[in-house]
């Protein structure tokens, strides 16, 4: 059944109930309730913002786009969203993000600490409206109008209203349609007829970028200028591009030695401008047997993981936005409710549990170049308790320990690749460009290249890396004895299957025995930018961290100062563990992605997919095997990868609650901050793999070749 059909007869037992809410809420649009008038404002604005989703559904259900021209597409879309735009993007007279109620101190400040926080809340879930108006998803739709319904309702009556009755309608809401909105997440990611963006995909034509406003996301120059772009090449460059993230997908099977013949569905993760690409893969996917299933990244809080985007999603309306509501569900999370999420999260699960046999795993596009952001923490915006902390630690564990119940990790393969989009800068076009060879290096010389490294590190006891200049890294890795070293590796030859671009070998070190100090002077991690970023190690564990994002130059940092610039490692780059293990070592050999990074001044905005096959890295989180340690790996000289495990890995086979992190972090220290990486060997032996940003170890000078490239000149 086609997802246009399925959602038209689902939409049928719910019409009377949307019908209803929206009724009353054009009531409220104009009416003037029994309240003070600072709430009466944010309930006639916020009613007024419901009244035009539903214009959006009803220009969405007659495919309005195709009678508009583009330039009022671009007008409609904007309206959706300016409430939220950064004040200098708004159109004039429009004060944009500074004053909506979706900023949590604006919020607060006009509606008082008392509900503030909880109608902040209310209007961003709401928003959330936007995209199920253009799905034509009226069972969400109304659920969070009747949420509304009822939140107005209480202060309708002030004498009775309080804080109490606003949070139970708030939890219950989250709580009581659990039971329906868990599982259908779950079949969102298996399910190919819930895909609401495959029909756009295939059945658009894509010159006509009008076809972008189907998707309800908020549309900028970014997403209409890749899809510009991408028009201009010829169907053998897209197909060729669509291969290149296909066939690593396929390899990745190979490698793994999971049949790839057993599965139906693939789940596909894009930025919208990329259709055209997106296209030609799907087709290529079903030349493997493989359906698309295809999914909006979460708008609703109970699906949120932080301010990460996972799924397919255009560009942020604004990321302050977006980081100011990573942690909303402080305003009702407790054990009960996480408990009921796992409940549902496995009823999902039970209820789809073929369709899980036959999910082969997520294939992933990526996107770089967008400009940089620094978050500011904004004194209103929630924050989890610690006890909080720990129970959505508890339930990150256990979601992922279920979802390997019934897509047990080595059973599927993924795959990732990344491409920029034009706000990285007036050179876009030839950026992509050089991605796109960047995406298709040579494995073969790769291959050889990095198996000298491996050769050497097979024969370390431990290796040491030394930063340079103004770097103050220097930690010792500690490796896995090799049992029998004709036979068994400790470091993996990856090459360009489900990690593209090619350039790398890695290991999981051990951790008894790692220590030392880890620094960066600028990284971006999830979107993040980390200043002056240091983590100090103690038995393979983080023991001290820090970093320099709120501080001011030449100035000492206050206590305050201090608090927020651990309070910002712990939220964003620990998920707020206590502590977390180095997962990985891996040396970056991909020298040709470093020098472009150099040439465009871009390496700074290199994703980590990139990024980290341009120097040595640490992963912070589980290693690169979790889940699937038992799975045997060999690299193509044919020996057995066996370095998979660590010490707290390996609780796996005893106390699995304690085994994993559920998260894994790339570091990378780019060539010009390092001053050399040594292997140890038992035999008392000093091998120097790099020197000065260099490759000086035998057999990995042509490395070395892209440095002198002059096509590379700034």
């Amino acid at each position: 059944m086609k997802y246009l059909d399925r959602i038209k007869e689902e939409n049928e037992g719910i019409r009377e109930r949307y019908e209803l809410a929206m009724e009353r809420i054009e009531k409220i649009e104009a009416e003037k309730g029994n309240m003070p008038e600072k709430f009466q404002r944010y309930f006639q604005k916020t009613a007024n913002f419901l009244v035009k989703v539903r214009q959006a559904s009803e220009w969405a259900a007659r495919q309005q786009w195709k009678e508009d021209s583009l330039e009022q597409c671009k007008k409609r879309n904007k309206t959706l969203y300016e409430d939220l735009l950064p004040k200098e993007k708004c159109s004039q007279g429009q004060d944009g993000y500074e004053k909506s109620y979706g900023n949590p101190d604006y919020a607060v400040k006009q509606l008082g600490e008392e509900y503030g926080q909880y109608l902040c809340f209310l209007y961003t879930e709401l928003r959330g409206c936007i995209a199920y108006a253009h799905e034509l998803r009226l069972f969400d739709m109304t659920i969070v109008m009747e949420l509304f319904i009822q939140i107005y309702n209480i202060f309708e009556d002030m004498e009775s209203c309080s804080k109490e009755a606003v949070h139970n309608a708030i939890y219950y809401y989250i709580s009581d349609y659990c039971d329906v909105t868990m599982p259908k997440r779950t079949k969102e990611m298996l399910d190919p007829s819930l895909s609401f963006a495959t029909e756009i995909i295939m059945n658009s034509d894509l010159t006509d970028l009008r076809y972008l406003y189907q998707y309800g996301e908020y549309i900028t120059e970014n997403e209409i200028g890749v899809a510009s772009y991408l028009n201009q090449l010829s169907q053998e460059q897209i197909d060729t591009m669509a291969s290149t993230y296909t066939e690593g997908y396929r390899k990745g099977f190979i490698a793994a030695n999971i049949d790839l013949s057993e599965k139906k569905t693939v789940n596909i993760r894009y930025c919208l401008g990329f259709e055209r690409m997106v296209r030609s893969a799907i087709l290529q996917f079903q030349s493997m047997g493989l359906e698309p299933t295809i999914y909006r990244a979460a708008v609703s809080s109970i699906h949120k993981k932080q301010d990460l985007k996972i799924g397919y999603y255009g560009t942020s309306v604004n990321r302050q936005y977006d980081y100011d509501h990573r942690f909303d569900q402080a305003l009702y999370l407790d054990k009960p409710l996480a408990d009921r999420k796992l409940v549902n999260l496995r009823l999902g699960y039970e209820t789809y549990e073929q369709m899980a046999t036959e999910y082969s795993g997520p294939a992933v596009i990526e996107v770089f170049g967008e400009e940089e952001f620094t978050p500011k923490n904004k004194k209103y915006a929630c924050r989890l308790s610690k006890k909080q902390q720990k129970i959505q630690l508890e339930y990150q564990r256990d979601a992922g320990l279920l979802q390997n119940e019934f897509i047990p990790s080595d059973q599927y393969s993924f795959t990732i690749i990344a491409y920029p989009i034009p706000e990285i800068g007036e050179n876009f076009e030839e950026i992509f460009s050089e991605t796109v060879k960047v995406n298709t290096l040579d494995m073969d010389k790769y291959c050889k290249i990095q198996q000298k490294i491996i050769d050497v590190l097979d024969q370390g006891e431990y290796v040491k890396v030394i930063g340079a200049g103004k770097n103050k890294t220097n930690i010792t890795v500690q490796l896995p004895p090799l049992n029998n070293p004709d036979k068994e590796t400790n470091f993996e030859n990856c090459l360009a299957d489900v990690n593209i671009p090619v350039g790398e070998v890695f290991t999981s070190p051990q951790l008894e025995g790692t220590f030392g100090h880890l620094h960066v002077s600028e990284v971006y991690l999830a979107g993040l930018r980390y200043v002056d970023l240091e983590l100090e190690f103690e038995e393979g564990k983080i023991k001290k961290y820090y970093c320099r994002n709120f501080s001011k130059e030449g100035v000492e940092d206050t206590p305050e100062i201090k608090q927020q610039n651990q309070d910002f490692i712990k939220e964003n780059l620990m998920f707020q563990h206590s502590t977390l293990p180095i997962g990985e070592f891996a040396i970056g050999t991909n020298t040709t992605a470093y020098m472009m990074g150099k040439k465009y001044g871009i390496s700074h905005k290199l994703p980590i997919l990139i990024a980290e096959k341009t120097g040595p890295h640490f992963a912070v989180g589980d290693t690169c095997y979790s889940m699937s340690e038992e799975n045997r790996l060999f690299n193509p000289d044919g020996k057995e990868i066996v370095a998979k495990d660590n010490s707290c890995s390996i609780l796996r086979k005893t106390d699995i609650e304690k085994a994993y992190f559920n998260c894994h972090t790339d570091i990378t220290i780019p060539y010009d901050e390092l001053g050399e990486i040594t292997v140890y060997t038992v035999k008392g032996e000093e091998i120097t793999i790099i020197k000065n940003g260099r490759f000086v170890l035998s057999g990995t000078e042509e490395l070395n070749k892209a440095f002198e490239d002059s096509s590379f000149s700034c």
